[in-house]
């Protein structure tokens, strides 16, 4: 049975930084693009960043240069690696893998950018 269970959200002023963590479990990570979405409220889901296999990684112009998706195989664990957060950042972040067919989703870890 695959799950994905993200860490590393939280509270963080403007202009900080944030590492969010979703390990995996049930599934080889390699074989399988991994990404980020996020639900602002009110707002649809929407892809951050993604990653597939042989690391050739996706972003949504919003965040671009200032987050970075990394995987750790051996770990079965993805990254994403928030900086220069802006309050526009402030969401639920989803973890996501997709293989085929089959795709899944994590819990979601909230995001808040306040001062």
């Amino acid at each position: 049975q695959v799950q994905l269970v993200e860490s590393g959200g939280g509270l963080v002023q403007p202009g900080g930084s944030l590492r969010l963590s979703c390990a995996a479990s049930g599934m080889m990570l390699g074989f399988y693009l991994m990404g980020w979405y996020r639900q602002a409220p009110g707002k649809q889901r929407e892809l951050v960043a993604n990653i597939i296999g042989g690391g050739v990684t996706n972003y949504v112009d919003s965040v671009k240069g200032r987050f970075t998706i990394s995987r750790d195989n051996a770990k079965n664990t993805v990254y994403l690696q928030m900086n220069s957060l802006k309050p526009e950042d402030t969401a639920v972040y989803y973890c996501y893998a997709r293989r085929g067919g089959s795709s899944y989703w994590g819990q979601g870890t909230q995001v808040t950018v306040s001062s």
